[in-house]
């Protein structure tokens, strides 16, 4: 019991102390603040919010996607948010086209030129995702990532990135979804003030 017991601590440990280090990474502070004012610039002038990621990035991908279109922590009017994760979508244009442009056609689709396009993926790899913010960055979307310290091909594609502290999947994830909701905050206080 003390070994399994002791296997949760240290998964706490490793998650409060990733979570740490970015609350106190001056640089992922300004990132996350950014992202916020790129979304709220992109709403305020009528564009939406396009989310894509694979697997736990996909549900993640929901997830802000309803903080969004639904409310966050305030009554607002809803967002245009959309999480490009529709099972008869996906599996159309995988079909169709192949899975590595499941998510670029929806782009295309989509996006057009002063919408954002968050990409999600905890390796910064997944080619699907890296092919999508190509399509976003060609029409003309701010491209925003959620990555984590290996996710240097991710970087390279975004307007603005934030790069959670860990190369463990489930400890990136946790610090990104932190930081969607500080966004989504911002974002409502922001529209909502008029700032």
């Amino acid at each position: 019991m003390a070994v399994r017991e002791n296997s949760i601590a240290a998964y706490f440990a490793r998650s409060a102390d990733a979570l740490g280090r970015a609350a106190s990474d001056r640089e992922f502070m300004t990132a996350t603040q950014a992202i916020a004012d790129a979304m709220t610039r992109a709403l305020r002038a009528g564009g939406k919010v396009l989310i894509a990621g694979n697997g736990g990035s996909a549900a993640d991908s929901q997830h802000i996607a309803t903080e969004l279109l639904s409310r966050f922590a305030r009554e607002r009017a809803p967002l245009p948010a959309i999480a490009l994760t529709d099972p008869a979508v996906l599996t159309a244009i995988g079909n169709d086209y192949g899975f590595d442009h499941v998510f670029a056609r929806q782009v295309r689709g989509l996006g057009v030129q002063g919408d954002v396009f968050l990409a999600i993926s905890t390796s910064g790899r997944s080619p699907n995702v890296l092919a999508a913010l190509k399509a976003a960055r060609e029409a003309g979307l701010v491209t925003i990532g959620f990555t984590g310290t290996q996710g240097k091909a991710l970087r390279d594609l975004c307007d603005l990135c934030l790069v959670a502290p860990s190369d463990e999947t489930a400890v990136i994830q946790q610090i990104y979804m932190t930081a969607a909701h500080a966004v989504c905050a911002a974002v409502e206080r922001d529209l909502a003030s008029g700032a």
